[in-house]
């Protein structure tokens, strides 16, 4: 038997229903990956075909790697050609943009090549692993990203008094300057922080780790909206998290994620954000190793 992914359970959940969704997702016989295009900082929208330019950001690479990916597949490779080709149409629209107003993503994959599985990803989604010997795993490209961002949260809350305050996070000047001074490093060799976007150089920098599995498993991929019933919230440790996803939907696991952003601490006192609620994508994946 050849190694063999299933999808159980998908789910796009926007966190304000009244914004576009900057998540996207998909999937073929190769692969199964979400995409979590970044909030946008500039000072006005470029991209008008989906809602908002990280939501074309995200669809551009999810279209692209649900066509392009096989598991004879270089995934850096058609990174790098769905970058160049994403950096020709931005800018051959529009040339003088800011570099923090660059549309980008973070994504997390799972390939399938010919006898293996492999987590594949940039910046902060990631993959949840449950073998069937009960052994689980978290991968994700950047290790301290979760704490990083909770922490510089936490400062924006201290000098707000709450997510909501000020106008939120892009509300508030100094917030906003130190996200667009962030932002506008990323992709860079200083800043050793890459992402999926305009940047084709950010192909040589993806993160791919072999999952070795011995029997069948199973794994949850998805944006960090939906890693923060564990990063965040602690209601799950990886374990658990997969196996509620098995037992009661990915659906339930949303509904509950909600209840913690917008009835427990709407306004980030005690579990630092910088929004009541983001989006959030998940996939529920079965996993077939060859045998």
């Amino acid at each position: 038997m050849t190694t063999r992914i299933t999808i159980l359970d998908s789910i796009s959940d926007p966190g304000n229903p009244a914004k576009p969704n900057d998540d996207s997702f998909g999937y073929n016989d190769a692969c199964a990956f979400v995409i979590d295009g970044a909030t946008g900082l500039g000072d006005r929208q470029y991209m008008d075909e989906a809602g908002s330019d990280a939501a074309w950001i995200a669809r551009h690479f999810a279209r692209g790697f649900q066509d392009q990916i096989t598991r004879e597949s270089s995934v850096s490779e058609v990174a790098r050609g769905l970058s160049l080709a994403a950096h020709a149409t931005f800018l051959s629209r529009h040339e003088s943009v800011p570099r923090y107003a660059w549309p980008l993503t973070a994504f997390a994959m799972l390939h399938q090549t010919a006898d293996s599985f492999h987590f594949i990803g940039l910046g902060d989604s990631c993959l949840f692993l449950l073998e069937e010997n009960g052994f689980a795993t978290m991968h994700m490209a950047i290790p301290g990203a979760y704490q990083h961002e909770q922490n510089q949260a936490r400062k924006h809350i201290a000098r707000t008094g709450g997510i909501t305050k000020e106008g939120g996070a892009l509300g508030n000047s100094e917030t906003l300057a130190l996200l667009r001074q962030h932002r506008e490093r990323q992709n860079t060799p200083e800043s050793g922080v890459w992402t999926l976007g305009l940047v084709p150089e950010a192909a040589d920098h993806l993160v791919s780790e072999r999952l070795d599995i011995r029997g069948r498993a199973h794994a949850i991929v998805c944006s960090d909206g939906f890693s923060d019933l564990a990063v965040l919230y602690a209601a799950y440790d990886s374990e658990s998290l997969v196996r509620t996803a098995r037992e009661k939907g990915l659906r339930s696991m949303v509904e509950e994620l909600r209840r913690f952003e917008r009835e427990i601490d709407p306004e980030g006192l005690r579990y630092p954000r910088y929004k009541q609620s983001d989006d959030t994508t998940a996939l529920l994946v079965e996993l077939v190793p060859s045998t």
